[in-house]
């Protein structure tokens, strides 16, 4: 008899890539250095160390000519690691507002 994995509730597949990001924590601040490590078309894993993640933030990715800010929402917490789920890009006018 076969049986489903009930731990795999992900919507799109991940894709392991441990790479450096920085993110936006709120208008006017200075971007933080954070490491993600995996990434899906829906959301990432993110490992983060020496500050606090507010629920909703910007993630700047950026390498392998992609460049891309893109907003988040925090689905879960455990320790240094954070699961967010991809809310939208940013827009152009949304950037104004934070310079």
């Amino acid at each position: 008899m076969l049986t489903s994995n009930s731990d795999d509730r992900r919507r799109a597949r991940r894709r392991v890539i441990n790479r450096m990001a920085k993110i936006q924590l709120g208008n006017g601040s200075l971007a933080r250095d954070c490491l993600i490590t995996d990434i899906s078309t829906g959301g990432v894993r993110l490992h983060v160390e020496g500050y606090d993640v507010p629920d909703d933030f910007v993630l700047l990715l950026s390498g392998e000519d992609l460049a891309r800010e893109c907003n988040y929402h925090v689905i879960w917490r455990l320790g240094h690691e954070i699961g967010a789920q991809l809310v939208g890009l940013v827009r152009r006018s949304d950037l104004v507002a934070r310079i």
